[in-house]
């Protein structure tokens, strides 16, 4: 394969004539010159590798060495996304005028066309991703960069009132520089136009997912590239609003390498996932598929004989035995229900402001074919994960993240459930930056008036508001061996008796197991642990979970909106122990 690709190694007879200081007769090695053909090879930007171009084709433009992902052209990208046979492009016909004059501009357009084969900086039209129709709109940086102008603005907007007209969702792939400089004003209008389609979008209750790829910048940044309600991208794709030469250059700082990556959006909250090329395809098959208006988003029914009927629930343990079972760490998390009741589970990332608490999750799945958003906190399995999951405290983010997922859920009508399992909020100096008690206070005035069905189960600690942040719900369940308090028995040690070795004596009389609080109607189900222990019995556990979350969900959407919220209403409005004089 190699044979002939470097010329052999020869030597040449030079003159002082010819050379000037060099002696005559001397022997020169000339330097070894690749006999390639032209595009056979490339090479990788970020790691330097050599890479033969089949071979780059064949793994979706992608670095086999370090992961890189080479810029795509659009029609490649709707060759990788769009079923065969179902693309059909729209909008074809607008095209670029010169509103400023400005010099060259049209010849600069009309060689652009030449080159790339491209009308304009996007390609949009209509097909399918597995079998689910779709809007798309695919950006392509190798016209001008990707920049924004009037014929931009102009097919995006389009495709979007389309997407309106005929109730289909929306996905656009992000590549550009932001604002065309030889449009002026007319680009940076573009940025509202599209931004006012959009909330059009919106309020039919349509899906939106934005894609963004290498390199997603300036106006684009602004506008629609982070109004999705699902947020992609690429790994290591650059996305930021201003340069980070410009920036360097205002702040007089070195930034970090990472700074305006995916990973770093991702990090600080702004986007849902990371998705590898390889895999986008089949992503975004699931998010469509969860939104698809085909699919039986009221037919729940009950398929499974209940698992638990029968067994003997034996409850021994008491309120203090409790406390240390459901803070030992063999003790079943979040996720390990998730992955057990729930089908094509998405997991999304971030508040939108801050970060990604990575002590609550939140996404979007199927309970049987009923799409749901399911809001979890999660503790780690060891110490390792621990950290990442701050031992269970969630931080503002985490709850901004949550409330971002419950919102998302009401405006695309899904009910929602939520895993509590929380000894409490994070209580320290950040936190408190970041606004921890307006987080918590937001989450339950919003809760209260969440327009979809809500079911929140202790699965573990309820502690105190950390807890309550994710439980103002129509259902309340907890497991067996779980407890849900004002704080934890330690803390109510050393607040009352200022003595925290006390905190044993404090879980007796705190009234904190689920049976203590069935009795005062404050959850509204115990759901057995028919072993004694969660992390025995998980399978039966999570049978009889799914069951009754499917059955309870029966129950809730025979009602009508106002039945529903009024219903909630009462249940918290019930609750307190006073006289009346």
């Amino acid at each position: 394969m190699f044979q002939g690709l470097f010329k052999k190694t020869k030597y040449i007879t030079v003159s002082s004539h010819d050379l000037g200081d060099i002696k005559k007769e001397e022997l020169v090695k000339e330097e070894q010159k690749p006999n390639i053909p032209n595009g056979m090879w490339v090479k990788c930007k970020k790691c330097g590798q050599i890479i033969y171009t089949r071979d780059l084709k064949e793994n979706h433009r992608v670095c086999g060495f370090c992961r890189c992902h080479f810029r795509l052209p659009a029609y490649q990208r709707i060759k990788d996304i769009i079923d065969d046979g179902t693309w059909q492009e729209i909008n074809n016909n607008v095209y670029t005028l010169n509103p400023l004059n400005f010099e060259g501009y049209e010849e600069k357009i009309s060689e652009l066309r030449k080159n790339t084969g491209l009308r304009e900086a996007v390609v949009t039209g209509i097909g399918k991703i597995n079998g689910e129709k779709t809007l798309l709109c695919v950006m392509d940086s190798r016209f001008l960069m990707g920049s924004m102008g009037s014929v931009v603005g102009e097919k995006i907007t389009r495709t979007i009132e389309k997407a309106v007209e005929e109730s289909l969702p929306l996905i656009i792939f992000t590549a550009s520089g932001g604002a065309r400089m030889q449009e002026g004003m007319y680009s940076l209008m573009q940025m509202a136009k599209v931004s006012s389609a959009l909330s059009r979008l919106k309020e039919k209750g349509l899906l939106y997912i934005s894609v963004l790829t290498d390199p997603t910048t300036g106006g684009v940044t602004a506008s629609f590239a982070m109004l999705g309600d699902i947020i992609l991208s690429e790994p290591g794709a650059l996305i930021g609003f201003a340069g980070k030469r410009v920036i360097e250059q205002t702040i007089k700082e070195k930034l970090p390498e990472e700074f305006q990556t995916a990973e770093f959006l991702l990090e600080h909250g702004f986007i849902d996932k990371i998705v590898e090329r390889k895999n986008l395809k089949d992503t975004l098959y699931s998010i469509l598929r969860i939104h698809s208006k085909k699919e039986k988003s009221n037919d729940l029914y009950i398929k499974e004989k209940k698992t638990n009927e029968g067994v003997e629930i034996v409850d021994k343990l008491s309120p203090w035995q409790k406390v240390n079972m459901v803070r030992n760490s063999s003790r079943p998390t979040s996720l390990d229900y998730i992955d057990k009741i729930f089908d094509y589970f998405v997991e999304l990332h971030g508040d939108r402001y801050f970060g990604d608490d990575q002590c609550i999750i939140g996404g979007i799945g199927f309970l049987q074919e009923v799409p749901v958003t399911v809001i979890a906190q999660q503790k780690g399995k060891d110490l390792k994960d621990n950290i990442k999951r701050n031992f269970g405290m969630p931080n503002p983010e985490g709850y901004r993240k949550a409330l971002r997922l419950m919102k998302q859920a009401e405006r695309f009508n899904r009910p929602i459930v939520c895993f509590i399992d929380t000894p409490g909020a994070y209580c320290g100096v950040g936190a408190e930056e970041r606004g921890q008690g307006e987080a918590i206070a937001r989450n339950l005035i919003e809760m209260s008036n969440i327009k979809v069905p809500v079911i929140s189960i202790v699965i573990g600690e309820g502690g105190s508001g950390g807890a309550l942040a994710l439980t103002v719900a129509d259902k309340i369940w907890m497991l067996q061996n779980s407890i849900y308090s004002i704080l934890s028995p330690e803390g109510f040690a050393s607040i009352l008796w200022k003595d925290a070795k006390r905190a044993e004596e404090a879980s007796d009389i705190m009234k904190i197991t689920s049976k203590d609080l069935l009795d005062f109607r404050i959850i509204d189900k115990m759901i057995g642990e028919p072993k004694g222990d969660a992390s025995e019995s998980i399978e039966i556990i999570i049978n009889t979970i799914k069951e009754e979350l499917i059955k309870s969900f029966i129950e809730l959407r025979k009602l009508s909106l106002e039945e529903l919220l009024d219903n909630r209403y009462k249940k918290y409005r019930n609750i307190g122990v006073y006289g009346l004089d």
